[in-house]
């Protein structure tokens, strides 16, 4: 399954890895099995770079929580739990659209419940088509 890309989503995850690696005293990330483990319900922060119509800026960057659906052969499923901030709401990425993702992209986790097992187990509000 392929990463989204800004040029053809508007929106692409960066590589928390990376940021930590340049980072490691100031920028934490979960350890890599951690990050490997995860399960329906956990929520995952990411770092997505969204394309903005703005005479100050065209990208944004903002820390969103995604919540965990399904692991992929790749990586993992989840549905964006948040509203971003730098873009109005719209029908192509917004609060409950899929997003697929990675153990490279996950910034932070907090465990699973039962309330966000069963709002995984929920149909997407816009499906992952790439």
């Amino acid at each position: 399954m392929r990463e989204p890309d800004l040029e053809i989503e508007g929106w692409c995850l960066e590589d928390g890895e990376a940021y930590h690696a340049e980072a490691p005293d100031t920028f934490w990330i979960p350890e890599r099995h951690r990050r490997d483990s995860l399960q329906t319900g956990d929520l995952v922060k990411l770092i997505f770079r969204i394309s903005v119509d703005n005479d100050d800026q065209n990208v944004a960057i903002e820390r969103m929580w995604v919540l965990v659906r399904e692991r992929t052969a790749d990586g993992y499923l989840g549905v964006l739990d948040n509203e971003p901030d730098a873009i109005a709401e719209n029908d192509d990425f917004w609060l409950g659209s899929e997003v697929p993702f990675s153990a490279k992209h996950v910034i932070n986790i907090e465990e699973r419940d039962a309330n966000t097992i069963a709002l995984a187990l929920k149909e997407p509000r816009v499906r992952w088509s790439g």
